[in-house]
């Protein structure tokens, strides 16, 4: 599984022009779920993800998660995250997990994200949307898990 999150001030999620999905502080989670993912890998990553220390405390300095600043989570999926460039000029997605099994690990993901957090948005799963945000930093970081 394959995550970016996006340290934010504020983020939000379209689809055909309505707001399906917003928070304000928080993290925008792009979220791809890679062939051979399992729920274990998913709960593993959401576990690291929401103790991961990327919010300032009151020195300035990263060292509070974002269950201990309480703000929110907006959790997008977005299958390109798996792209493979080496073989020329167009993309291959083989790596991506096939999208039936993409959605349940997103839904997984999103379902137990909501059960262990209070703030949890979502984008639409397969639809063409787009995603504003202000990252607030910037702070971009890149996770990938393994069973």
């Amino acid at each position: 599984m394959i995550a970016i999150l996006q340290r934010v001030s504020q983020a939000s999620v379209r689809v055909d022009d309505e707001v399906i999905g917003q928070i304000g502080a928080g993290l925008l989670v792009l979220l791809c779920a890679e062939k051979g993912d399992t729920d274990a890998v998913a709960d593993k990553m959401l576990a690291k993800m929401l103790k991961l220390r990327i919010f300032s405390d009151d020195a300035g300095k990263m060292n509070r998660s974002v269950q201990d600043v309480g703000c929110g989570l907006l959790v997008v999926s977005q299958f390109t995250l798996a792209a493979d460039v080496a073989g020329g000029n167009r993309p291959s997605f083989t790596q991506a997990a096939a999208p039936d099994e993409g959605r349940r690990l997103y839904d997984h993901f999103v379902t137990q994200a909501r059960a262990q957090h209070p703030v949890v948005q979502t984008g639409r799963f397969a639809a063409d949307m787009q995603v504003s945000l202000i990252n607030d930093g910037p702070i971009t970081i890149p996770m990938r898990m393994n069973a």
